[in-house]
């Protein structure tokens, strides 16, 4: 990444996280191109769910974003597709994230033509989101993705939910799929011991901003079956104002009202350094400690 001038970030969620083989060819489309780095690649079997994390160069970027979401519509279909996450496409969301020498004004432009080509190469109705939204009621993506793959055709008869690119009829088999621009978010979840999906759905409103939670977090509760537990499956969209201590502590504050504790937790994807430092400061209760006395922060200077 050194040779890299500029450095823009995707981190592309696809609707398929059981079949090795399928998500291969996807991920593939990220493997040996100049001025692309394959960062990171995470499935979840319960979600049923991909999560890709790759940098580069805005150009070469966009073009292994445009490929990928094409390998994404030949391999999987959505009539099939089933999981605990909500899900509105086999691309389901590709977000663009600037990380250096590239503006969100930049990445905006990067998403928009990534919506235009993707639509017009693969017949694929496209929402823009967040930052690249064409109307606020777009920007979250929650609102988007509301009805799911099943109540997409509906939805888009409704006025004012045609999408942004693309034909006004859901892709058969790929569904819809949202792309925009945004700031860094933290993918996390805490589990609880606990089969009970009720408590998790309580645990969930209790920290999201909608429901009157904490201001930079999204969350939502999810069955992990094969685990025979539930889990607090959250986005914090601002991990600088809402640390993952504090999330962790409200949820383990609250489920202790039902006698249940926290039995883990986990980070989806790649996490700022930063992110893990504050709470380990928390924790720790270590005094005046910035981010300059970071080891591998300083080198990277």
């Amino acid at each position: 990444m050194t040779g890299m001038s500029k450095i823009l970030e995707c981190v592309s969620n696809f609707s398929e996280g059981r079949n090795k083989d399928k998500m291969e060819n996807i991920v593939n489309s990220f493997r040996g191109k100049d001025a692309v780095k394959l960062l990171d690649y995470q499935n979840d079997e319960d979600h049923n769910r991909m999560v890709v994390t790759v940098v580069g160069e805005p150009d070469a970027l966009k073009d292994a974003v445009v490929e990928a979401i094409g390998a994404a519509v030949d391999n999987i279909d959505m009539t099939e597709h089933r999981g605990q996450h909500p899900r509105m496409g086999a691309t389901d969301v590709v977000p663009f994230i600037p990380i250096r020498n590239v503006t969100m004004d930049e990445a905006i432009e990067v998403s928009k033509q990534v919506a235009r080509q993707v639509a017009e190469s693969y017949d694929l109705p496209v929402f823009l989101y967040e930052e690249s939204a064409s109307n606020p009621e777009r920007k979250n993506l929650a609102n988007v993705r509301k009805g799911q793959f099943e109540g997409m055709a509906e939805k888009l008869k409704t006025p004012g939910w045609e999408p942004d690119f693309g034909p006004t009829a859901v892709h058969p088999t790929a569904g819809i799929t949202a792309v925009g621009a945004r700031m860094p978010l933290v993918a996390y979840n805490v589990n609880l011991s606990t089969d009970r999906l009720d408590i998790a759905d309580s645990k969930a409103k209790k920290v999201r901003h909608i429901s009157g939670g904490l201001r930079y977090c999204k969350g939502m509760g999810v069955e992990l079956k094969d685990r025979g537990i539930v889990q607090v499956s959250m986005n914090l969209t601002d991990y600088k104002k809402t640390a993952l201590y504090r999330v962790f502590e409200l949820i383990r504050i609250e489920a202790a009202r039902y006698g249940v504790n926290i039995v883990g937790s986990e980070i989806i994807g790649l996490v700022p350094m930063e992110a893990l430092i504050d709470t380990a400061v928390y924790y720790l209760g270590v005094e005046d400690f910035t981010m300059k006395q970071v080891l591998e922060a300083r080198i990277m200077e």
